[in-house]
């Protein structure tokens, strides 16, 4: 019963640091408030560069933002799915020699520069947009009954990808790029959630 009481204790204190910390006004890391954006951009340099050449990035940065939360969102699902069937060894048994062999390549690379923030840790984070609909196909059983058609998906991955890569390049894209963007994000937490 001590060992109880203790346990709860231990956890009531925790909550109470919690709230302490938020009222003496703790940042949280996975909000991006007005200052923040502020400083941001001071760090950068933004005001030295033209405004209407940051303002295209700004917009651009929006549809980037949009992209690169649902290829994360992607990610997820995949990493998730094989998970629940496969367990810890889901990268092994369930990904292809080539997809693995790209990726653990491309982490032992960027390895090599210890100075700069690495992708992240899981071996998937190391994978290109279009490998995770490669990973579906490979396990077809366990994604068809949240995807329905893999050419659907495939197709999906392939325009947002498009569209990723003229923003990372630099790009502008056009409104109606733009609107499709927000629609295959869209029709697909739809169909998968």
């Amino acid at each position: 019963m001590d060992k109880i009481r203790d346990y709860y204790s231990f956890v009531f204190r925790g909550l109470l640091t919690e709230q302490s910390l938020d009222k003496a006004g703790r940042h949280n890391r996975n909000t991006f408030s007005e200052e923040a954006g502020r400083e941001l951009s001071e760090r950068l340099g933004l005001s030295l560069l033209e405004d209407e050449l940051v303002n295209k990035a700004k917009r651009m940065a929006m549809v980037y933002t949009a992209i690169c939360a649902f290829e994360n969102y992607v990610r997820d699902f995949v990493s998730k799915k094989l998970m629940e069937v496969q367990g810890e060894n889901w990268w092994t048994e369930c990904v292809s020699e080539k997809i693995r062999s790209k990726a653990e390549s491309r982490k032992k690379e960027e390895s090599n520069t210890r100075w700069h923030t690495p992708r992240g840790d899981a071996l998937i984070s190391y994978t290109e947009f279009g490998d995770l609909a490669s990973i579906m196909q490979q396990n077809w059983e366990q994604f068809e009954p949240h995807i329905d058609s893999l050419d659907w998906a495939r197709h999906i991955i392939e325009s947002l990808e498009k569209s990723r890569n003229v923003i990372m390049h630099s790009g502008e894209l056009a409104p109606q790029d733009i609107e499709r963007v927000g629609m295959n994000i869209r029709d697909w937490i739809r169909q998968v959630g």
